[in-house]
């Protein structure tokens, strides 16, 4: 049973989330949260399994108490957004937070997210990040899509570069080989590329110059 925490400053929001997460056999809501303060101090005392949180709330917003919650190992974030938050979608994705889905999201595609990070993976609807991957396109940015990668994701990405297989690239950074294969995943949802050999040339030829 996945024991679940909502956290949205608009309770017909959390309302809906509840309704639709509590039809399932395998999950439970736990607790819910008005805000990200609120949040951080819930997932404290119940250590719930995913914590999916609004972006945008008052006080504190979601990706600050998504980062809190990271830094003590409380719980796995899922982060609620809409399409007009590119800058804390941004500030999200260089985060490492697992993924993050829109509101407006059918009732299945949020379920089947809570399941994917609650197992270790990662969600990152396509259609956002290609509206991101086009505003860095526009920007210039050196590194192309390799901006939207969190610290961790760019330490691995050098590691492909070199030639180092995963279980190499778990041994030196201290990390288990599904780590490793998580962060991929990641890596290559962010990017748009397809396998680790086209994550290796484009990062030799834009992202390490």
């Amino acid at each position: 049973m996945l024991r679940l925490l909502i956290a949205d400053d608009d309770p017909i929001i959390r309302e809906g989330l509840k309704m639709i997460l509590s039809s399932q056999q395998d999950m439970c809501v736990a607790g819910e949260a008005a805000d990200g303060n609120e949040a951080f101090e819930i997932c404290r005392k119940i250590r719930p399994d995913v914590a999916l949180l609004d972006i945008r709330m008052s006080g504190c917003d979601g990706i600050t108490a998504a980062e809190r919650i990271l830094a003590e190992g409380l719980s796995v974030p899922l982060l609620l957004t809409t399409f007009d938050e590119e800058d804390f979608i941004m500030r999200a994705l260089k985060s490492g937070i697992s993924g993050y889905i829109l509101k407006n999201s059918p009732a299945e595609r949020i379920l089947n997210s809570v399941r994917t990070v609650a197992t270790g993976g990662t969600v990152f609807q396509e259609d956002i990040l290609r509206v991101i991957r086009e505003r860095i396109a526009g920007q210039g940015s050196a590194c192309g899509c390799f901006a939207l990668l969190s610290p961790r994701e760019t330490d691995i990405v050098r590691l492909i570069a070199e030639g180092l297989s995963n279980q190499e690239i778990a041994d030196r950074l201290y990390i288990s080989n599904g780590t490793v294969r998580n962060h991929i995943s990641a890596i290559l949802e962010k990017t748009g590329l397809e396998h680790r050999t086209q994550i290796a040339v484009r990062w030799l030829k834009d992202g390490a110059l």
